[in-house]
């Protein structure tokens, strides 16, 4: 599928609005805008965006609607945060960390390296007390936050030579976010978190030398595979990253109860949808791929994957000292993530070695 393809997708995913007559109930309508961190319309994250935007507006007859704004748009993409908290715009798209200037206990509500995959990281917000840790590193700066779904397992990027050693990874500009960057960057990477909208004309130009952005259908789009040979998969840093929907707190409580629901669900509803989304289109994108023929996969060495495990869990440990909340969201979340490794090790991970060693059909 061609990028000019991928990128008209967000019409195709739109949700018809019914015309519902607002004014018999003798309502006035309200609308209100969401500024997103990604270029509109752009495959999984921008699409899905859309959908929960047209999706309340669906839901709730007419009554709430929502505006998209593409990054840049109203606010650049990392900024997208503040203009929810400033009143800039009542809603926003994207994900926790890319705020994380505000503190970084943000990091955890993303993901973090070696961390929850994307229906163990659901679990953890609805029902294992993620959510309400969530809200109150949110509360001070007058902002909700609501789980809007997961790409689930990502991409350890592009990169135009191949990491053999950690020596490789010396000086090497590399496009990463979260504290998958940090974590480079100790290993001697420089890390650029070039916007999404400039990956594939910075890796062009040579102003970096490898980048990660999603996974196979979102670097597809973005033409990653046309600037770099060797694909490294999978993320260490991101194994289930979340996608939030902000909304101004100030704002939310001005809504009838009913339409508070209505963003809840819509919300919710799209989390589901937009895994489900990126799963489909990551295989289909990954076949295409492997068809094609001019991607080297990799995966990373494992001298190369020790020292990241062994660097990533020296970077929690000085992310949960950095606060009180930081400490209990970091033994909420480490403490779940443990039962989570017993559990996977015999459910999911042992039945993907099934499935591999026996496929059936």
């Amino acid at each position: 599928m061609k990028r000019r393809e991928f990128l008209g997708g967000a019409a195709a995913g739109a949700i018809a609005m019914p015309a519902l007559a607002t004014a018999a109930r003798g309502e006035t309508a309200i609308e209100w805008r969401m500024a997103t961190a990604w270029p509109k319309g752009a495959p999984g994250v921008g699409v899905n965006a859309q959908r929960l935007a047209d999706r309340i507006g669906a839901m709730s007859g007419g009554r709430l609607t929502v505006k998209l704004y593409g990054a840049g748009e109203i606010v650049p993409p990392f900024e997208v945060f503040d203009a929810v908290s400033q009143g800039v715009c009542e809603m926003g798209h994207g994900t926790p960390y890319y705020w994380q200037g505000k503190n970084p206990v943000f990091h955890y509500f993303t993901g973090v390296p070696f961390g929850l995959m994307a229906h163990e990281m659901a679990g953890w917000l609805t029902f294992g007390g993620g959510q309400a840790l969530w809200e109150e590193a949110y509360a001070p700066f007058g902002v909700a936050p609501f789980y809007a779904g997961s790409s689930g397992v990502q991409a350890g990027g592009w990169f135009n030579r191949e990491i053999k050693t950690l020596d490789d990874l010396k000086g090497l500009k590399f496009r990463i976010a979260g504290l998958g960057g940090e974590v480079m960057r100790r290993l001697g990477a420089s890390v650029v978190l070039t916007p999404p909208g400039e990956i594939f004309t910075s890796m062009k130009s040579n102003t970096i030398d490898a980048a990660e952005w999603v996974g196979p259908w979102n670097d597809v789009a973005f033409g990653l595979q046309k600037v770099a040979r060797y694909y490294y998969l999978p993320a260490f840093h991101e194994a289930g990253p979340a996608l939030e929907l902000i909304v101004s707190k100030a704002k939310f409580a001005t809504l009838p109860d009913d339409l508070k629901e209505i963003v809840r669900g819509a919300a919710l509803a799209t989390a589901g949808e937009t895994l489900s989304d990126f799963t489909f289109h990551n295989i289909e994108a990954f076949a295409g791929l492997m068809e094609a023929g001019d991607t080297e996969l990799r995966q990373w060495p494992e001298p190369v994957a020790a020292a990241m495990a062994k660097v990533s869990g020296e970077v929690l440990a000085e992310l949960a000292a950095t606060s009180d909340l930081a400490g209990r969201v970091a033994a909420s979340y480490g403490d779940y993530l443990a039962k989570a490794r017993a559990w996977s090790e015999w459910s999911e991970a042992a039945m993907l070695s099934l499935r591999n060693r026996h496929p059936a059909g």
